[in-house]
């Protein structure tokens, strides 16, 4: 794979120094002979993490695949070299194969009601009881997690409301789990929320909704927290958009308003949070520099805003970080990329599989 690469620095959390030898694609320890000095004095972390996006979607369904080659290459060039795809109606495991673009771990497709989520983003199930199968099916087709849709408006009573029951969910999460996969949800309001996570469910989307009596069952049962904070930003247009519903439209504004408050609460609680942008629809690509900012704006230092998309993401991902033989994907700084998006946003190098960008 070409010359052995050498690259020198200071690593986080600790900031102590560190010093890593890439050769055909893999981190040593150890000095590699003949390696060329890529970047030395600054600071050295694994790829970061977007822990919610969505390659192969747009605002209005599937795209084609070389416009989701173009997400994820715009994913890349801003460090993130782990992405965990929350739901996407394009099969995008041929990128599998292409050594120039991140690293996907696919929840396949969105699993919902019919006429309860954006239309052309889920599969549809007429009849809730098929969700388990559905969930086994999605769990067998992706990387070890499914993404459920957990409320969504209902025309009918003209504001958000669950989609499924709890005895539903139960069947559906011990399927997913009987599988070797983990749950998520998107789940916006706060009457979804009490089922999902005593059903066993392993993460949920945005959180909203979240209340100190669902923030406690959620410290009781390890549930996990992704709340893509800058497509909340969102939420007012979305309100704005939703003339038929006042309901809705009230309960949205609502939500947006109080959301800081309740990410906050869920973060001082000890809720394991991890940074995810929801790029793909409402959300562009590349973003992920500015959700680290926005979690220290919920009461998250630096340092673990920042571990959030990076190395506590990686764990909580089951991915590798910086390590003897671990793959050789990071990104380098030359000033402390902890001081802000600005930073953060653009690293000075980009190595993929050992490659650099």
């Amino acid at each position: 794979m070409g010359t052995p690469l050498h690259v020198r620095g200071r690593g986080l959390p600790d900031g102590e120094p560190v010093e890593w030898w890439i050769a055909e694609g893999v981190l040593s320890a150890e000095p590699v002979a003949g390696a060329e000095t890529v970047f030395d004095g600054g600071w050295i972390l694994p790829g970061l993490v977007d822990a919610h996006c969505h390659v192969g979607l747009g605002a209005h369904g599937p795209v084609e695949l070389d416009e989701a080659a173009a997400q994820a290459e715009t994913e890349r060039d801003a460090g993130a070299l782990l992405l965990r795809d929350a739901g996407s109606p394009t099969d995008t495991r041929s990128f599998d194969d292409r050594a120039d673009l991140p690293r996907i771990i696919r929840a396949g497709r969105h699993l919902a009601r019919p006429k309860r989520y954006t239309r052309g983003f889920a599969a549809e199930l007429d009849d809730p009881w098929e969700l388990p199968d559905a969930v086994a099916e999605q769990a067998r087709w992706g990387d070890g997690w499914v993404k459920l849709v957990g409320d969504w408006i209902d025309r009918d009573t003209g504001d958000l409301a669950p989609l499924w029951s709890d005895d539903v969910l139960v069947a559906a999460i011990d399927a997913a789990h009987a599988n070797g996969a983990r749950v998520t949800a998107h789940v916006f309001s706060e009457d979804a929320l009490p089922g999902l996570i005593t059903a066993g469910i392993d993460c949920i989307e945005h959180g909203t909704g979240l209340t100190e009596d669902t923030i406690d069952l959620m410290v009781e049962h390890g549930t996990a927290l992704v709340p893509t904070l800058i497509n909340i930003e969102n939420f007012p247009g979305i309100a704005e958009g939703a003339h038929r519903y006042p309901a809705y439209q009230k309960h949205m504004r609502a939500l947006y308003e109080t959301c800081s408050a309740r990410i906050g609460a869920a973060h001082e609680a000890g809720v394991p949070i991890f940074a995810g942008t929801d790029a793909g629809s409402a959300v562009a690509h590349g973003r992920i520099a500015e959700e680290v900012d926005a979690l220290k704006g919920i009461g998250m230092s630096p340092t673990d805003a920042l571990g959030a998309a990076c190395w506590n993401a990686r764990e909580w991902l089951r991915r590798p970080g910086l390590s003897h033989g671990a793959p050789a994907d990071l990104v380098c700084h030359t000033e402390d990329p902890r001081s802000g998006a600005a930073v953060l946003s653009d690293p000075a190098l980009v190595i993929l599989r050992g490659v650099v960008y």
